[in-house]
């Protein structure tokens, strides 16, 4: 099993990668662009490995949620710097929902 200093850095790596390809994604234009299409699933692979280190030593529903809240998180700021999307009240508290769902799910082993 890995100590929870590696599974935690594993998460990290499956974190950066995962949001790499996500913005892979939509640079490869419905799959059309070869490069970006590329690096989706490299990416990708790179993040579901990574993960699958991560789960050794944390509980998958705490590497689940922040790997996927952590990650809608910067997707939505790059969001918004890189490809000018727009930001609304709604979308800024409904990020904050995540925060707290995420908070709330690594909260529970530690209170109950």
């Amino acid at each position: 099993m890995l100590m929870s200093n590696s599974s935690w850095f594993c998460l990290s790596v499956a974190i950066l990668f995962g949001v790499l390809g996500t913005v892979s994604m939509k640079l490869s234009d419905g799959l059309q662009k070869l490069k970006p299409s590329i690096c989706l699933f490299v990416f990708y692979m790179i993040s579901f490995v990574a993960m699958t280190m991560a789960v050794q030593g944390v509980d998958i529903s705490i590497v689940y949620a922040v790997w996927s809240g952590i990650g809608t998180i910067l997707v939505a700021i790059i969001g918004v710097f890189l490809f000018h999307e727009y930001l609304s009240i709604v979308k800024v508290i409904s990020l904050l929902c995540i925060v707290v769902g995420v908070l709330g799910i690594n909260l529970a082993n530690v209170f109950f």
